[in-house]
C-alpha cells in the first residue's frame, strides 16, 4: 500500500522535468559540502514523491536580482519545464532600492511568462536594522510580483531556518545542509504546486 501511495503522490510525465533553480548562494549551497545544496535536496524529495524531475542548480553566490537577469538566457534553457526564482536577499543586505530589485524581478518573471514557464518566486523578508521604511518597501516586492504575474509565491525562503544556530552556518547568514532540510520540507509542497502546473502546460 504504501508503495501505491507513493507511486499516486505524483501525476503521471512521459519524461522528466526540468526545474531551473536561478538564484544565489542559497541555491548554489555556499559552505555545504557536495550533493546537499537545496537543488539536490530538493530532487531528492521531489523524487521521494514520485516525480520524475531533475532540478538544475543556476545558482551563483552572491549574485543579486540584476546579476540573475543578466545571464538569464544562458542559465535558463528553452527546454526547462518550470522555474524557481529565488533572488534579492543580496539586494536586500547591500541596501539597494527596493524599487529597481522589484523591477529587475518583474523582467525575470515577464521572461517566464513570455516562455510559458511556471514559475515559483521565493520572497526575502528585509533585516530590520534597514528601517521600517525599507522593511515594507522590499517585504512588499514578492506578494505583489507574484500576482501580477501569476507566479507561484513561497513568502520566505528562509521560513524556519532564519536566526536558529542550529540550522545556519557560523556566519548566521547560510544553512547548514540540516537547515536546508528543514527549507526543503517547507517549500515542498509548493514545488509539487509548480510541478503540477508544468505537467498540464
Amino acid at each position: 500500500m504504501a508503495a501505491l501511495a507513493l507511486t499516486c503522490a505524483a501525476p503521471v510525465s512521459a519524461r522528466t522535468l526540468k526545474l531551473v533553480a536561478l538564484g544565489d548562494s542559497l541555491t548554489a549551497g555556499y559552505g555545504l559540502p557536495p550533493g546537499k545544496a537545496f537543488p539536490n535536496q530538493l530532487e531528492a524529495a521531489l523524487k521521494a514523491r514520485g516525480f520524475d524531475v531533475k532540478v538544475v542548480n543556476a545558482g551563483v553566490s552572491g549574485d543579486t536580482a540584476d546579476d540573475g537577469l543578466a545571464r538569464y538566457d544562458w542559465a535558463v534553457p528553452p527546454d526547462a519545464d518550470a522555474l524557481i526564482v529565488e533572488l534579492g536577499a543580496n539586494d536586500m543586505l547591500r541596501g539597494l532600492e527596493p524599487k529597481q530589485t522589484k523591477k529587475t524581478l518583474a523582467t525575470i518573471l515577464d521572461r517566464a511568462k513570455t516562455a510559458h514557464l511556471p514559475t515559483l518566486l521565493t520572497g526575502v523578508l528585509a533585516a530590520p536594522n534597514l528601517g521600517a521604511e525599507y522593511d515594507k518597501a522590499f517585504d512588499a516586492i514578492y506578494p505583489a510580483l507574484a500576482q501580477q504575474y501569476g507566479a507561484v509565491l513561497y513568502p520566505f525562503f528562509n521560513d524556519g531556518v532564519a536566526g536558529d544556530p542550529k540550522l545556519n552556518q557560523p556566519d548566521g547568514l547560510h544553512p547548514n545542509a540540516a537547515g536546508v532540510a528543514v527549507i526543503v520540507g517547507r517549500i515542498l509542497p509548493t514545488v509539487e504546486d509548480l510541478l503540477k502546473r508544468a505537467n498540464r502546460s
